[in-house]
């Protein structure tokens, strides 16, 4: 971190790599000293389309030139065709905008007890949720969130939430009861190690959700925006929710949320029930319709560029008895180690790339859809490298 740099007066809720980018474009970011890094962190899957996509900038841009903010008070071009984009390319019918996942999970979370209590007219109130997930930061998503750690001091937690184990079919007998009003899951669990939901599972949990009028919530908050070579995870399993959020790779790097629903489930919010001042404005919508627009056009590439990832890291997993496997879907991959991951991490950013941590022992590689062949090659070399020296490390120990 540069000398320059002072974090006295910021909270210090990040456990910050030592590095300060001030930079980015494609697949790299520059720090304040110059130095070049490949960046398979994407912002944590925010820059779909790699850094500063020129697209997205020139209609950003523009925009900036017209109108910043108005409110939802009023109407907003960009934002009525970011919803059209969005249900003509999903199962959905409408879309409410908010400006992150965490407020987008928080208020499908709104939806579902509403959707029961108003249009079924029951008094059902409970969303299930699953060990190991994570659903955002604020009272009612950290509570729906399946890890203690993420919990921890917060107490007491927002009522009205069971967590079951993840792809464990014996356990789904437990998710229809009277009190359950929805079902929220990541399609591939993220921050809880890259875990990507078995299709027996699913299949069976919407099974269930659809016999007993259950809301089905799909959290793509990170997997969402062709992440996985499709534009939405939910098709790589040919299993429609009723309800999905969104957020991260939507706005390519602007701070962007979205709640996208059939027509029923949407019944629940109506005029005066839920609202947001920032959301959906047009600056972020205008980046929203051209991350889109673009994305789309990166969906078979990014398929392409996701099966050669997954080739090479299982070609590394069977070159290295340090990893245990490798799992994930297209452009989101994790690594499991059978130790701790963060040494590693270290050492490839001292390589010049950088990867995350989704558990103790999970490296999380989340390219940009744009990533090249020669760009992986470098990252699988670097950890190469890095595992070879490990290897030399430990018998040199011996």
């Amino acid at each position: 971190m540069s000398e320059a740099i002072k974090t006295e007066t910021i909270m210090p809720t990040y456990a910050r790599f030592p590095l300060t980018i001030v930079k980015g474009k494609g697949s790299y970011v520059w720090d304040d000293k110059g130095n070049k890094y490949l960046d398979f962190t994407s912002g944590i899957g925010t820059c779909n389309l790699g850094h500063v996509n020129d697209e997205v900038k020139n209609k950003v841009e523009a925009q900036l030139q017209a109108l910043w903010h108005c409110s939802n008070l009023f109407h907003i071009p960009s934002q009525q065709e970011l919803a059209d984009l969005l249900t003509d390319n999903s199962f959905g019918d409408k879309v409410f905008f908010c400006n992150s996942g965490a407020e987008a999970n928080e208020g499908a979370i709104k939806l579902a007890r509403r959707y029961a209590q108003k249009v079924k007219g029951n008094d059902a109130f409970e969303v299930v949720t699953f060990k190991q997930s994570f659903h955002g930061r604020t009272l009612a998503t950290l509570t729906a969130t399946g890890q203690s750690k993420i919990q921890d001091g917060f107490a007491p937690l927002a009522p009205g939430f069971r967590y079951l184990p993840y792809n464990d079919i014996e356990s789904l007998k437990e998710v229809a009861k009277s009190t359950t009003c929805a079902v929220l899951l990541e399609v591939i669990q993220g921050e809880g190690g890259v875990i990507p939901a078995n299709k027996e599972w699913l299949e069976e949990l919407s099974k269930i959700c659809k016999e007993h009028d259950i809301l089905l919530i799909f959290d793509e908050v990170q997997t969402g925006i062709g992440r996985t070579g499709s534009l939405f995870a939910y098709e790589q399993y040919g299993i429609t929710p009723d309800v999905m959020t969104l957020a991260k790779g939507l706005g390519s790097g602007l701070p962007i949320g979205a709640i996208v629903a059939t027509e029923e489930a949407a019944k629940a919010l109506e005029a005066g029930t839920h609202g947001t001042t920032f959301g959906g404005n047009p600056i972020v919508t205008t980046a929203g319709v051209a991350t889109m627009r673009e994305v789309t056009k990166w969906l078979p590439h990014a398929t392409n560029i996701g099966a050669y990832l997954t080739e090479k890291l299982n070609e590394l997993k069977n070159q290295f008895v340090e990893i245990e496997a490798v799992r994930g879907i297209g452009l989101m991959q994790g690594i499991v180690l059978k130790g701790p991951a963060n040494d590693i991490i270290a050492k490839a950013r001292d390589k010049n790339i950088l990867v995350l941590l989704a558990g103790p022992n999970v490296i999380r590689l989340l390219p940009p859809l744009t990533t090249t062949k020669e760009e992986v090659d470098e990252v699988i070399d670097s950890l190469i490298d890095i595992f070879k020296a490990m290897e030399l490390e430990s018998e040199g120990s011996l």
